[in-house]
């Protein structure tokens, strides 16, 4: 007997995190086990939900599960619902009691509470057991609060014990809170809190207590968190009294409150109550028969009220959805679908404060078969059907098979049209056969019909023993093979066994066939290497056949090995090597074993203990000199093999140690001569000859220079690539072998001509008139290269230019230079067809011509403004200056007026008055000041003072910078200095700055910064790659500013502007 409980969904406002709250009161008798649902959504939660029981306010319950309380949690991942049960397994009166549930998910929060009521059963039977139910209201009920205030500590386990407490300890831990101590004299309170307070749910309650400030500030605490004022919570101040109102309260204001004013405080806890909700119409009976709707409506005092349903049932409840429950304001109904005789029983209707209940009795229908179902007999694939007609087209029914309940698919289908009644098995297989029983609902009734199944043959194979495989057998030849093999089908079917195409029928001999019931044996007595290949069985019968292929695998031990014979040989080793075995007996080949002797005698000696799984061998501690024959085993899991043919006779022999002193004798653009000395350690297998190899540098692929064995201690390697760093080898022959290589330390470089132009000829070479020149041209290539010289594109003239040339350099030598000398001398070095060239620029300087038509423009006080041109003769060289001097006519004496004078115009100051003076120019370059002087075509005469003179007009000699020379775009080479300069002019005089991609270069030390009246000059100290970019120079004065630029393009080195510093190591001829 059983007491389900039915409640209603949507009978507990939804609010917060829960989707389902457990009813707010649940009664039951004692013995009973007890369940509590509640339902989470977790659909807007970051992270899993937290579900806490409690009993009371302050009793975790989890820490009480066992036997006696389980939980439960479960989640379903398509609508991310959290459900959370607890179960509480035949209660007992200490159950009872306000309990609450909350859940928390990181800073959400939800709660909910109910109450539970067990009673105790009755002893003596009673018509309506339901009566167990009802509350006990003829008693005042016992304040346990009470009891435990005023007891001695020594009977509170007698209390606990006698009114069914549990959680004894956090009562006694609450009722120290509650006792009303002797308070102390309080500085803050005139009268405290009363201890508890109890309110109605939804009505209003108001704590009070008075203070002794009537100016202090009080705070409002619930459970320990500060209360804000609200609509809810409504705070007041008059004089010493302090309120708090609660408005509308509801069961979630059932909590500890607390007054605090500094650092003294006073508690009290506020219980809340819930109203009865009593029954206005009470719960009918009904009187059905099987499949008719049944309503058990009642309607209630309050909307919204929970309601408890549960039925006393005869029979088992079946947990279906036959069950549904209606709520439409104060009515409220339990529909049962479709009435059957599991329903029949007493169904009761509870609420906080009211009860009902109702009797459902459900009567059979009688129902005729007009059609019965038929026994089938199918074959494999086909289809089955079983039909029944029934004389209710309404009646519905359930399929057994074999007193399982059959349930659609794919395959079984079950149909109900009108009165028939169809299961259709579509696919018909083994499993499916057995007896099928229709059972109509709501009837004590079934049909039944028995499927029948003709089973084709079928070949069972055992896997197990000697299967190596699915279809494969292994047997040791002479070994007997028996293969019992089960047979299934009905009818019983007929077995053949072949090989190939030829059928085995014998039942006696070396190879038959026996026939037992469900088996077909075949039996191979000593099995030969003829009985392996493929056997095939076949059964057959009405409905089928069926095949099966097996293979037989005859293993032996293998057959000996082949071609034993001598690689190599050492000075106490040689080196074995063999064939595998023709026929390796069917089962791989774990190894070999090795046995040696000497020739001519009979005592074979082993070489190895151990499995040996590779065909070579070294064989080692032999005598150099000794004929020695060999054989060889082979190994598989049978067994070991005959001994193979002795090799043909060996003797151990060493190689020679390697060739000494191995030099490069000669080099030529594609041949290297080599020689080297005989092996120090020869032996007595004497020596055969030599053999060279060689690889360029970086490579791993020797290549052998020679074809046959060279007997001489040098030999030339030709065809060598131009240009490659070649390593060479050479290694000593004889019968044992090769011996270790005798290897250059340095790689050999086969070059192309190539000449090493020193650096301060790659620019032009300034050298004076009469100086000694001499032009050292270092050079490399094998053999001698050509040196020819050329000047200005013509051969040089040997009368006056010598030449001496050698293996490495040419020299250039001119005894006494002219200006006739100058121009650009070529180089040109040759081998062969190759060559290479270098070009030097030389220029052969000398003073130049004085100056020309030096006169006398304009004379003004004591001042003088002279004129010239440059000299037709510069010396081959630029024109730094000029030197102007003056003498007065009288004592023709010369005195300098200006040095290094750039312009070809000056003024001669400070004259003396009344004399008449001359004037002569010098030109100067790099040799010096001209050999003679430009005299002026005109004198400068200096009036006296005595004569009246005409007013003196000051020039204006102010002008705003102007650049008289500019920059020029240069290209050089990196790490060499170099130089950029122009000239400028202007008065006042300008200030200069230098720029680098238009940025001030400043007081960098890597460049140098002159000013030389008006030659402005910007050095660039061994400049990089980066260095590059354009420069500019800009001089400014107070009238205005001009500008200058030009790129300077800095290139790397390239191999022909390299020094030559040995070749990186490698060996240059």
């Amino acid at each position: 007997m059983s007491f389900p409980f039915f409640t209603e969904s949507g009978s507990t406002e939804l609010s917060g995190l829960f989707v389902e709250k457990p009813p707010q009161s649940l009664v039951a008798v004692t013995g009973m086990d007890l369940i509590i649902i509640a339902k989470v959504d977790s659909t807007t939660l970051t992270r899993k939900p937290t579900m806490k029981w409690l009993k009371g306010k302050w009793l975790d319950l989890g820490s009480k599960a066992g036997k006696h309380m389980q939980f439960k949690e479960t989640y379903d991942r398509n609508t991310k619902i959290y459900t959370y049960e607890m179960k509480i397994i035949k209660a007992v009166a200490g159950d009872s009691g306000g309990y609450r549930c909350e859940v928390t998910a990181k800073d959400k929060c939800d709660s909910c509470t109910f109450e539970i009521e067990i009673q105790a059963a009755q002893q003596e039977a009673q018509a309506d057991i339901f009566s167990a139910f009802k509350r006990v209201k003829e008693e005042p009920p016992i304040d346990v609060w009470e009891l435990l205030k005023s007891a001695h500590p020594s009977e509170y386990e007698k209390i606990a014990f006698d009114h069914g407490i549990t959680d004894l300890r956090g009562m006694l831990k609450r009722l120290k809170k509650m006792k009303v101590v002797e308070p102390k004299h309080s500085e803050a309170f005139l009268k405290r809190l009363e201890s508890c307070y109890s309110v109605e749910k939804g009505k209003k309650i108001v704590l009070r207590c008075e203070v002794m400030d009537p100016d202090v500030q009080v705070k409002w605490l619930k459970n320990g968190q500060e209360i804000k004022p609200s609509a809810k919570y409504v705070m007041e101040a008059v004089g010493n009294v302090r309120t708090l109102t609660l408005n509308r309260t509801t069961l979630a204001d059932d909590a500890a409150y607390e007054c605090v004013v500094g650092e003294d405080k006073c508690f009290t806890e506020v219980f809340v109550k819930e109203p009865p909700v009593t029954i206005t119409k009470l719960m009918d009976d009904y009187h059905v028969v099987v499949g008719e709707r049944v309503e058990f409506e009642i309607e209630v005092s309050e909307e919204g009220a929970h309601v408890m349903w549960s039925v006393l049932v005869v029979t088992a409840v079946d947990d279906s959805t036959n069950h549904r429950i209606k709520k439409d304001g104060k009515k409220h109904t339990l529909i049962i679908q479709e009435a059957t005789l599991a329903d029949i029983g007493m169904y009761h209707a509870w609420t906080n404060g009211g009860h009902t209940k109702g009797e459902l009795e459900v009567e059979e229908k009688q129902l005729e078969v007009l059609q019965d179902i038929a026994d089938l007999t199918v074959k494999a694939t086909d289809q089955a059907l079983f039909k029944c007609e029934v004389s209710d087209d309404k009646v519905t029914g359930k399929w057994f098979k074999d007193g399982v309940e059959v349930l659609p698919s794919e395959r079984i289908k079950m149909t109900h049209i009108g009165r028939f009644h169809r299961l259709l098995i579509e696919d018909v297989k083994p499993e499916d056969a057995g007896d099928y029983t229709f059972v109509p609902d709501g009837y004590a009734l079934s049909i039944s019909a028995k499927l029948n199944f003709l089973d084709p043959p079928k070949i069972h194979l055992d896997t197990t023993g000697n299967m190596v495989s699915q279809n494969t057998i292994i047997v040791v030849a002479g070994n007997k093979l028996r293969l019992d093999v089960e047979i299934t089908g009905e009818p019983a079917p007929t077995v053949v066994w072949s090989k190939g195409d030829k059928v085995i029928s014998e039942t006696e001999g070396r190879v038959r066939v026996e026939a037992r019931k469900d088996l077909s044996c075949f039996v191979i007595e000593g099995a030969e290497r003829e009985d392996e290949g493929n056997y095939t069985i076949c059964v057959t019968n009405p409905a089928g056949e069926d095949k099966a292929m097996l293979f037989v695998k005859i293993v032996d031990v293998p057959d000996p090995p082949e071609n034993v014979r001598c690689l190599s040989v050492g000075e106490d080793c040689a080196t074995m090597m063999w064939d595998p075995p023709v026929f390796d007996g069917g089962a791989p080949l774990k190894g070999y074993l090795m046995e040696r002797k000497k020739k001519g005698s009979s005592r074979w000696t082993k070489l190895n203990f151990d499995v040996y799984e590779s065909n070579s061998y070294e064989a080692k501690r032999m005598i150099e000199g000794v004929m020695y024959e060999m054989r060889v085993f082979a190994i598989n899991s049978i067994g070991m093999s005959q001994p193979s043919l002795t090799s043909k006779p060996f003797m151990p022999i060493a190689p020679t140690s390697e060739p000494i002193r191995l030099t490069v004798h000669d080099v030529t653009d594609s041949t290297c001569t080599l020689k080297w000395l005989a092996p120090e350690k020869i032996g007595a297998g004497g020596m055969d000859g030599y053999v060279i190899e060689y690889c360029k540098e970086g490579d791993t692929e020797w290549v052998v220079a020679n074809q046959e064995l060279c007997e001489r201690q040098g030999y030339v390697v030709r065809g060598l690539p131009v240009g490659e760093k070649i390593n060479f080898r050479v290694k000593a022959v004889n019968i044992a072998g090769q011996s270790p290589p005798a290897v250059l330390s340095q790689p050999v470089t086969i070059q192309y001509p190539k000449i090493r132009l020193p650096r301060e000829l790659r620019t032009k070479y300034i050298r004076r008139v009469g100086e000694k020149i001499n032009l050292t041209i270092p050079f490399q290539g094998k053999p001698r290269p050509v040196a020819i010289w050329y000047k200005d594109g013509e051969p040089i003239d040997p009368k006056m230019v010598n030449v001496r040339n050698s293996n490495v350099d040419s020299i250039l030598f001119i005894r006494e230079a002219e200006r006739a000398h100058s121009g650009t001398y070529e180089l040109v070095l040759q081998i062969e067809n190759m060559e290479d060239r270098a070009s030097i620029v030389l220029r052969i300087v000398d003073k130049p011509g004085p100056p020309m038509k030096l006169r006398v423009t304009d004379v003004w006080g004591f001042n003088a403004a002279l004129e010239w041109a440059p000299p037709k003769d510069d010396g081959n060289c630029d024109i730094t200056g000029y030197t102007i001097q003056k003498a007065d006519m009288k004592t023709k004496e010369w005195f300098t007026v200006y040095d290094h004078n750039r312009r070809t115009n000056c003024t001669a100051s400070d004259l003396v008055m009344g004399n008449e003076y001359m004037f002569r120019a010098f030109s100067e370059n790099l040799c010096g000041l001209s050999e003679e002087a430009c005299l002026s075509k005109n004198t400068a005469v200096i009036a006296k003072t005595g004569h009246k003179r005409s007013p003196y007009k000051e020039k204006e000699i102010t002008c705003v910078p102007k650049f008289t020379q500019p920059l020029v775009d240069r290209s050089v080479v990196a790490g060499y200095s170099t130089a950029i300069s122009c000239a400028v002019k202007g008065f006042p005089k300008p200030k200069i700055v230098w720029m680098k991609n238009k940025m001030i270069i400043g007081e960098d030390p890597k460049y140098l910064m002159r000013n030389y009246q008006g030659v402005l000059t910007l050095n660039i100290r061994k400049p990089g790659t980066f260095d590059g970019g354009k420069y500019s120079c800009m001089a400014v004065n107070e009238l205005g500013k001009d500008e200058v630029e030009c790129k300077v393009d800095v290139r790397s080195k390239s191999r022909g502007e390299e020094r030559d510093d040995g070749g990186g190591g490698a060996f240059v001829i």
